[in-house]
């Protein structure tokens, strides 16, 4: 029986992940890391991906955690088989849950996919996605400024972020997608924005996907429902971005950790 879950990010972007993780296991213990010292990782090397990664499960086995969820699609596209042949615990991405969602909704046959530089690259959904059905196709575009974007707390509705999503969105024009995979997690902040540039296509939520697939997975477990929140670093921009993520977190709450990188 599961008591406490260890949560990380390259930033706060996972806090999108952890409020949907926190609604599906209300019951259980969380710990939460966001790297901010190094974020981003989607323009790494995927050898620098992984040795990141790795600190960071590392920081997270300190609290006896009992499962770990990778809460960046960068990771969880490019480091999952070397994590979870390195740690001997549950290691869950946020690829397979959000492939399988989007193989399920789509109706045209034609799926986009937004991330990192280094996610879209990877290939990972793509692969997920035709497992699945092969006669899916796969759009991916790159969106590489959005993670400093929304570390800055350039929220959705400011004018260079809806400059920046409408040229990156111009990518999908002239294709026939019907669902669109937000690939990273800090880009749910930007879901009004995206919803406006592709009206009527579906939205997913890799979080919401991954806690949706966990709670039939995991069971209930058991602890005290008490969060931890760790960061590496605190920007200029901080309380107002962890307010932005998830207006429930106390940025008070959150601790400087970085002893570890």
């Amino acid at each position: 029986m599961l008591r406490r879950i260890g949560v990380f990010d390259s930033g706060i972007g996972g806090l999108t992940v952890l409020r949907q993780l926190r609604r599906a296991f209300p019951q259980l213990d969380m710990v939460y890391l966001g790297d901010l010292a190094r974020v981003p990782y989607g323009g790494r090397s995927v050898e620098t991906i992984t040795h990141y990664a790795a600190d960071d499960v590392r920081f997270l086995l300190r609290f006896d955690v009992d499962a770990i969820v990778v809460a960046c699609g960068t990771v969880s596209s490019n480091a999952m088989d070397a994590l979870r042949g390195r740690f001997a615990l549950p290691i869950y991405g946020v690829i397979e849950s959000a492939a399988a969602r989007a193989a399920a909704v789509t109706r045209t046959g034609c799926v986009g996919v937004i991330g990192t530089q280094a996610t879209v690259k990877s290939g990972a959904y793509e692969r997920h996605i035709r497992t699945i059905d092969p006669d899916i196709r796969v759009v991916g575009q790159a969106c590489p400024l959005f993670v400093p974007l929304v570390e800055n707390g350039i929220a959705a509705d400011d004018p260079v972020a809806e400059i920046i999503t409408d040229r990156y969105l111009s990518a999908f024009d002239a294709e026939n997608i019907d669902a669109l995979i937000m690939g990273c997690t800090h880009y749910p902040v930007y879901r009004p924005a995206l919803e406006k540039r592709l009206p009527g296509v579906t939205m997913i939520d890799v979080g919401e996907a991954l806690a949706d697939a966990l709670r039939s997975e995991l069971g209930p477990g058991e602890g005290d429902g008490r969060v931890e929140y760790y960061v590496t670093e605190r920007s200029a921009a901080f309380d107002q971005v962890v307010r932005i993520m998830d207006a429930a977190v106390d940025p008070a709450d959150i601790k400087v950790e970085n002893n570890f990188i």
